[in-house]
């Protein structure tokens, strides 16, 4: 990680070729005097966030009852966008800004399909303006990106795209796009990604190995974009939630392997576990139809009105296939709300 002037340096000398050479002090500023100025102001807006989770949260089993990340400033109101992971049944939050202040927050929203979290801290921020939030269609693998860390320790890196594609999480999570950068950056839950104009294009969720998406090992990271959220914002801000966060949940992680959905983990007295679903099972079937990618498997089971209707699993178990019935759950039923919600 860098600090923000040496990030601008190696930002100005990668656009240099582009933009051919700077103007005189005295004459409008070059375009590349431009970028580094918008990133600077992106870069202000992004903040720290500390969270601990209710003591009896189920999700503090596999995310830690104590959690750090970044936010960034999205409202003229102070409201921060964030992973919603790290905000998940939290008990107290804090907000970390630049000038080391340390804000006590609320949770604003969590929409469980794009995995988005909403804050408000509940004191004024003071001098943090809001970004913008740009667009991805527009970026095109080898684009020059900025990405930044809030709270202590707080820095900023220059990355790159490398792919654009559907991304399917081994936790029941799937979108149809998502950004991928390298070189990755370690603390990357909830960093923000910067477009060249300081726009706000995505923000980080995952540390991933094969970036390119090829099979062949690449360390990245993987980024939600904006473009998920700007149809949900205003009802994220009004319901605290989603319609399409009421999904069917099992509790499984899964793994794609060689066309076979595989379960690597069943959840404590989930759906799944209850109705025997073990880990290393092999999915065959939803309800009868075929499935052979993480994807098929979620949008079959996603393709319900009722999201806690019966489902019939067709498993490989050891050297027997079953039909396993499970009762699938509203997701958003299981987990304690926080406060604010």
């Amino acid at each position: 990680m860098r600090t923000i002037r040496s990030a601008c340096l190696v930002l100005a000398l990668a656009l240099a070729p582009a933009f051919g050479p700077l103007r005189s002090i005295a004459a409008t500023p070059s375009p590349i005097q431009q970028t580094i100025d918008a990133m600077s102001r992106a870069h202000a807006a992004v903040v720290g966030v500390q969270v601990l989770a209710s003591e009896d949260a189920p999700s503090a089993e596999t995310l830690g009852r104590q959690r750090r990340g970044s936010g960034v400033v999205i409202g003229a109101d102070g409201l921060i966008l964030t992973i919603g992971y790290l905000m998940l049944e939290a008990e107290h939050i804090q907000i970390l800004t630049q000038d080391g202040r340390q804000l006590p927050a609320q949770a604003v929203a969590y929409d469980l399909a794009t995995g988005f979290g909403l804050l408000r801290p509940l004191l004024p921020l003071r001098g943090v303006a809001a970004v913008p939030l740009g667009s991805h269609p527009e970026l095109e693998p080898g684009t020059v990106l900025m990405t930044a860390i809030g709270g202590e320790g707080g820095d900023v890196a220059m990355t790159q795209l490398v792919a654009k594609r559907a991304f399917s999480g081994y936790w029941e999570y799937f979108i149809d796009t998502a950004l991928f950068t390298s070189p990755p950056i370690a603390n990357h839950s909830g960093a923000p990604l910067f477009n060249q104009k300081g726009e706000l294009v995505g923000i980080g969720s995952l540390l991933v190995m094969d970036a390119l998406g090829t099979g062949r090992q690449w360390p990245g990271n993987m980024f939600v974009p904006v473009d998920l959220l700007k149809p949900i914002l205003a009802e994220m801000r009004s319901t605290g939630s989603t319609r399409l966060s009421k999904r069917p949940w099992l509790g499984v992680n899964s793994v794609e392997q060689s066309g076979r959905v595989q379960v690597a983990r069943v959840s404590k007295a989930s759906p799944a576990s209850v109705a025997g679903l073990q880990p290393g099972d092999v999915v065959l079937a939803v309800d009868g139809t075929k499935v052979t990618t993480l994807e098929g498997f979620y949008k079959k089971l996603w393709d319900r009105a009722d999201a806690q209707a019966e489902v019939q699993l067709t498993v490989l178990q050891g050297a027997d296939v079953k039909t396993l019935t499970v009762k699938p759950v509203d997701r958003m039923s299981t987990l304690r709300k926080p406060k604010g919600i």
